[in-house]
């Protein structure tokens, strides 16, 4: 199997994967594709919502030289989307729509419960029938596949079975992502984890966690460190990798030896720390 997703081609491997967030914007696709991260989040969460933009920047991610010179048609650095919906807010489009696009994968902000996390994996899928045995959680997600096969380098038939979510579907290449911001959250996550099938990685949302908490972007705070632990070990304890999305020089060594799977730094500060994660993450 020719796996599309560079991002659950590292996971599956058992390595680190590294990642950047970019401005859904042609300009940094140019450099994002060409760089050495195994994916990119476009960042659409805390910055306006515009689809055709998203469009055309994951326009600037297919590499024709590098399809011909590999055979991999796929984007060297996989294209995820932040969308700018809560959890709670259950709004399938935005994630129907950069799918459409053509991301390999949607990154869900605030999701606190199992029922969030349930409508999170079913807006990522296609609908099927009831009568077909297993398959839950049960499909939401319209049917365009045009451009997002394009993007993806493949035919619509291959497009329709590459596009399910890991690891449910061992075939697919689209990575869920649930963000955990909040007490509730972490309080919840064991049953998340537990009762839906789907969830490809966890990411936490430390900047968020750390303002309910009462101290603010405290990330060292005891109180702070001790929520993001107790993320940690859950997400261990149900074999699903973990992501931390703010990694620099000064927490880089920590974020290592604390375990996470998913390392994601800002693109300005990026490329350095990229390069030293790469060789500690190669000596652990």
């Amino acid at each position: 199997m020719t796996r599309l997703n560079q991002l659950i081609r590292t996971l599956e491997s058992g390595s680190k994967a590294f990642a950047t967030f970019a401005p859904a914007e042609p300009e940094a696709a140019l450099w994002v594709s060409a760089a050495r991260y195994d994916g990119v989040i476009y960042e659409m969460e805390h910055r306006p919502w515009d689809a055709v933009r998203l469009r055309d920047t994951l326009q600037y991610m297919v590499n024709a030289p590098r399809a011909i010179a590999t055979g991999l048609p796929s984007p060297a650095v996989t294209p995820i989307v932040r969308i700018p919906a809560n959890g709670g807010e259950m709004n399938q489009w935005l994630a129907k729509q950069a799918l459409d696009m053509g991301a390999f994968g949607i990154v869900w902000p605030h999701v606190s419960t199992a029922e969030q996390a349930y409508n999170a994996v079913s807006a990522c899928r296609y609908p099927r029938l009831k009568s077909v045995p297993g398959y839950e959680p049960a499909g939401l997600r319209g049917d365009s596949p045009g451009t997002a096969a394009r993007i993806w380098g493949v035919g619509t038939d291959e497009y329709y079975r590459k596009a399910d979510v890991w690891p449910l579907a061992p075939e697919g290449e689209i990575l869920v992502v649930l963000m955990i911001e909040d007490t509730l959250a972490i309080d919840n996550l064991d049953e998340i984890l537990s009762r839906v099938p789907g969830i490809g990685a966890v990411m936490i949302g430390e900047g968020d966690l750390s303002q309910e908490l009462g101290y603010p972007r405290q990330y060292e705070h005891p109180d702070v460190v001790r929520a993001m632990t107790e993320i940690v070990r859950i997400c261990k304890a149900h074999a699903v990798p973990v992501g931390h999305p703010h990694v620099g020089s000064k927490n880089l060594s920590a974020v290592l030896e604390a375990g996470y799977d998913i390392l994601a730094a800002g693109a300005v500060r990026s490329f350095g720390t990229l390069e030293r994660g790469l060789e500690m993450s190669n000596r652990l």
